[in-house]
Parts: structure tokens; sequence; C-alpha cells
């Protein structure tokens, strides 16, 4: 493990710190600021020449700064002459911009991929992206990991009796089904429809039998929480008989900390691929670690082993 350096950037050093903890080496020093003109300035400050080299930095919030300092960090380490280097982006900012859903509108999530590419990044390492096309519109290897093992063992050791898995969107279907199916439970679907660019939803229909069951939401990512406030209230209607919830990636912006405290959710599980501190920890909300997979995959990306054979047994 002498040649595998472990670098991190200013969005999550907490996770970046568990993650090396996990591979039993310790943190690639580096320098990472911002000037007062808000220009942003690296400096790696070891050997990394020829070394294989991961950078991890979700884009959480600030998303548009912890995505420079990523790019800046890669094009350092690039002239440092490192072996090969390794995006490691748990949370993938700009995922949902995938597609050209309205007139004259970007792509930004292939915008980011190819900014990541001419910086210097050589492989990409991430956790449940909105969308599975995303993988697509790298032209380098793409390591997508998923954390709904992690959060359907964490709801299996609950052993709910009458339990429904809920996709909270068409979208998200496929995952949902999964999750179901490794907790032995049906899988109910809400169909919804976003109303303009405002982050707001108006849920249509829900398909399936809820009545009097516990029903487990799953998503990949809580923003907003009006969608999943939404799809409680719906399901409330729907006469269930608790609501838990559970997500990958726990943005909780705007309002959100306010309508998951206030809505009749029981528990809504995360892990941590961005930042849960400070006014986003509730007491309803629990946070599962996310580092002992990522370390893993670094492990088995370094080593050459399978990143698949690590969901095999699950």
């Amino acid at each position: 493990m002498d040649e595998l350096k472990v670098f991190t950037g200013n969005a999550h050093p907490t996770l970046a710190q568990e993650v090396v903890d996990y591979l039993g080496i310790p943190l690639g020093r580096c320098e990472v600021f911002e000037f007062s003109n808000e220009n942003i300035f690296v400096r790696i400050l070891e050997n990394v020449r020829q070394r294989d080299t991961f950078v991890i930095q979700p884009l959480c919030s600030p998303v548009n700064r912890n995505l420079v300092e990523l790019l800046i960090m890669i094009d350092a380490l690039k002239r440092a002459s490192a072996g090969r280097i390794t995006a490691v982006i748990p949370y993938y900012g700009y995922g949902r911009t995938d597609k050209k859903d309205q007139p004259r509108v970007p792509i930004t999530a292939r915008l980011i991929a190819d900014l990541l590419s001419v910086a210097g990044a050589g492989r990409l390492l991430t956790v449940d992206l909105h969308a599975a096309q995303i993988q697509g519109f790298f032209n380098i290897p793409v390591d997508e990991l998923t954390a709904l093992y992690l959060l359907s063992d964490y709801f299996k050791e609950k052993d709910f009796k009458e339990l429904v898995v809920v996709a909270t969107d068409i979208g998200i279907t496929k995952r949902a089904r999964d999750v179901a199916a490794k907790l032995n439970a049906p899988l109910v679907i809400v169909e919804k429809r976003r109303v303009g660019n405002d982050d707001q939803t108006e849920t249509l229909n829900i398909i399936g039998e809820v009545g009097s069951k516990v029903a487990l939401t799953v998503d990949d990512e809580i923003d907003t929480a009006g969608s999943l406030v939404g799809v409680v209230s719906a399901l409330e209607k729907r006469g269930v008989k608790e609501i838990f919830a559970c997500c990958t990636h726990p943005i909780l912006s705007g309002k959100a900390i306010q309508r998951i405290g206030s809505c009749p959710v029981k528990e809504v599980v995360v892990t941590d691929t961005v930042p849960v501190a400070g006014d986003k920890k509730l007491d309803k909300i629990t946070v599962l670690p996310i580092a002992p997979l990522l370390g893993e995959a670094i492990h088995r990306i370094h080593t050459g082993l399978s990143i698949g054979a690590m969901f095999e047994q699950g």
C-alpha cells in the first residue's frame, strides 16, 4: 500500500479521514484554501510521482467551490506526475441535470464529466448516481458503488411485519425493487409530476396496497424534503401504520430539516456521503458510515481486484 495516496479538499475531510483509517494509511498532505479574491490555491506537500492517487471530494454545498477545488487538485496531481488519479466523488452534484427535458437547457452532468477528464482524472469512483446513464458521459472507467445493501441490512435487522417498500417516483423503481427483494417485501410505486423548476412536486397516484402496513420509502437523495413530505402525506391518506424513509445522499437543503422534523415519518436513515452536521442533525435522522464501502473499493481498485465482487454476497 506504499504506492497508494489519498487526498481530500475541504468538502468532507471527516469522511476522508475515516477512509484512510480503514485502509491503514495516513491522509495525503496538501494545502487547499481560498484567497481573499476567491481564487483557490492547491499545493501537494508530498511526493506523488508515479503513485496511485485518489482525491475524495463530494460535490456538496458549497457545490461550485468544492467542484473547482477538486478540479484544481486533480490538475496539481497531474502536474506532479502522479501515476493514476481517481476522483472519488461520493455524491455527484449536478446529477439531476442529466438530460434535455426542456428546450435550451444544458446537460450539466455531462459537462462535469468532461471537466474531470480534461483536468486529468483517469477514473471515477462514486456512489448511487441519480441516473445510470451518467456513467456513459465519461470516457474513463467509472465504478459506481451502491449504499442500498447498507440501508437494506439496517432495516432487515428491525424485522418489520407487514412491510412495503415505496419507490418515491418512477425513476427510483429499479433500486427500490432491489431493496424490496432483499427485505422480502412487496413494492409500491408513487407516480408524481414535477411542477416547474422550483423543487415542487405534485403526487399523483400510489400504485400498490399500503393500508395498515409499515412503509419504507426509498430514494437516492433527499434535497429539500418536499417530495418526501408529499409522499408521506399521500401514504397517510391511504392508511399506513408507520412510515420510515431511507436515502443515500442527505443533501437537506432549504427547509428540509424543518419539514422532516414536523412530518410524521418515524425515522430517516441516510449515509454520510455528504456531511450531516450542525443544524442538519435530528433525533429521527440516522447516519450510516459509508467509509468502509469506499475504503474497500479504493483498496480493490489499487490492487486490481473486482469491485462487483463486493456486492455478490448481498
